[in-house]
């Protein structure tokens, strides 16, 4: 069984940063792709991120390119997402999602997820 948990959300200022970390274990961590998505109030959850298993390829949502960064630590079985000049519209609950084949926006084709961290950008 694979167990997805995310930390580092918060309450943060516009234009502050956070960082956001998700450690998956339960096989070897440099066998899952990694991706961020998050969910805010009453709309569908969004692609934010994602990484391949070895860390060559990202790939990002229009909204956060260049104010985000994923990245991945594949000794601590982590991957982060750092998170710059962040602005109200990036309140939501962020969830971390981990497969084993599939990199990129799809949000059903990752087949584990955490329980999602609240991240809230006030104006």
């Amino acid at each position: 069984q694979v167990q997805v948990v995310e930390s580092g959300g918060g309450l943060v200022q516009a234009g502050g940063s956070l960082r956001l970390s998700c450690v998956a274990s339960g096989r070897t961590f440099s066998s899952y792709a990694m991706g961020w998505f998050r969910q805010a109030p009453g709309k569908e959850r969004e692609f934010v991120a994602a990484i391949s298993r070895n860390g060559g390829n990202t790939y990002y949502a229009d909204s956060v390119k260049g104010r985000f960064t994923i990245s991945r630590g594949n000794a601590k079985n982590t991957v982060y997402l750092q998170m710059n000049s962040l602005k109200p519209e990036d309140t939501a609950v962020y969830y971390c999602a981990a497969d084993t084949y599939y990199t990129g926006n799809a949000y059903y084709e990752y087949d584990y997820w955490g329980q999602g961290t609240q991240v809230t950008v006030s104006s």
